[in-house]
């Protein structure tokens, strides 16, 4: 007689889970199992905005300092922006509007006013700007206006509390970044180098870019800030590295902007339809943001200031300097920082950096009556 199966396994005589034969009239009809409901799949994201109606609006994401699931430490901090120009202005009313108690000072009181009338509070001098303040953001044009603020009589130094977070967002040497930070730190303070890309516009649109040099930790104690002016924020290094990453993209814009200048020259010599020659290149490889932004300020001679050829000129005397002392050669940037140079000696700094285009008209002689008033706005 052979052994019984073991009872573990489901085919078993001696399994209790199989039920006794009691002939096939018995044997209950098998059940069959319901499909399953598949859930439809998602839908492509060229076609999301069918999804959005008035009774499912689309999700929009919140911002951090807005957020009320992130709790109101957020809004807490206390935050002075010195420096109220082109772009410290956008910058210092966005972090109004993102909830935090943004006190700003500049040199002429008229923008201070501006941002009072946007729900910050204007200060006389920079020591009443810092006075309890968590976050301290400079936005000035040069390393020696920065080296002002920071280590002057009325400076950040001088009458902030320590342990503030101090976000310069000037674009100034790395060698200048990297020893200032230095001080700070001595001095109790938190420094980052932190200087912006994206113009005006960007400023405005709270879409800046971002390059931060310092220390992680101090970088992540102001996310929220950062987030408030800026989309695209990366820390690049330590102090210094911000800058230095900032020189680089100054050195692509103004060789972009260059190249721009000479091919819109070069379309309208031949009496191309600009307007599409521009279209259509943007749609290629040969599209770019500054093709974007800058393209139509060229085809209609209007140079008014998102960023002055007087501060790119500053800032191409960073990447040559700074590229000599590292030994690397950049024929490109000598050569663009050269035309920036003549430009800007010609007085017309106060120019938008799109008005290298200028020089271009009289390089290459264009008559008037094509060229237009290159001047007219600016």
């Amino acid at each position: 007689m052979p052994a019984a199966m073991p009872a573990r396994w489901p085919w078993s005589t001696s399994s209790s889970r199989r039920p006794p034969s009691t002939g096939s009239a018995s044997r209950p009809a098998p059940r069959r199992a319901e499909p399953r409901r598949r859930r439809p799949p998602p839908a492509p994201a060229h076609r999301l905005h069918a999804l959005r109606t008035p009774e499912r609006p689309a999700r929009r994401r919140r911002h951090p300092a807005r957020d009320p699931s992130r709790g109101l430490e957020l809004m807490s901090k206390n935050i002075a922006v010195i420096g109220l120009g082109i772009m410290g202005l956008p910058m210092a009313t966005n972090l109004v509007g993102a909830g935090f108690a943004v006190t700003g000072y500049n040199r002429s009181p008229e923008k201070t006013r501006a941002l009072a009338e946007a729900g910050g509070t204007a200060a006389d001098s920079i020591a009443q700007a810092v006075a309890g303040a968590d976050v301290i953001i400079t936005m000035v044009p040069d390393s020696p206006d920065v080296e002002a603020v920071l280590t002057g009589e009325d400076g950040i130094l001088a009458h902030a509390e320590a342990g503030a977070h101090w976000i310069d967002a000037s674009t100034i040497r790395p060698d200048t970044a990297i020893a200032l930070a230095a001080q700070a730190r001595e001095a109790g303070l938190k420094p980052l180098d932190a200087p912006v890309s994206g113009g005006e516009q960007g400023a405005i649109d709270a879409a800046l870019s971002i390059m931060v040099g310092g220390e992680q930790a101090d970088v992540d104690a102001v996310q929220d800030v950062l987030d408030a002016i800026g989309r695209t924020i990366v820390r690049v290094g330590p102090s210094g590295s911000g800058q230095t990453v900032k020189a680089a993209n100054q050195l692509i814009v103004a060789v972009n902007i260059q190249a721009l200048a000479e091919a819109v020259g070069f379309l309208e010599a031949y009496g191309v339809d600009t307007d599409a020659a521009l279209q259509v290149l943007g749609g290629g490889l040969a599209g770019s943001k500054v093709l974007d932004q800058k393209g139509r300020k060229m085809l209609d001679r209007s140079f008014d200031p998102g960023f002055r050829l007087q501060l790119h000129h500053k800032d191409m005397g960073i990447v040559t300097s700074a590229a000599r002392e590292a030994g690397v050669a950049t024929p490109l940037a000598a050569s663009v920082a050269q035309l920036v140079a003549a430009t800007v000696q010609q007085g017309n700094g106060h120019l938008d950096h799109s008005g290298l285009f200028t020089l271009v008209e009289q390089l290459s002689a264009v008559p008037a009556e094509t060229a237009g008033d290159s001047g007219a706005a600016a």
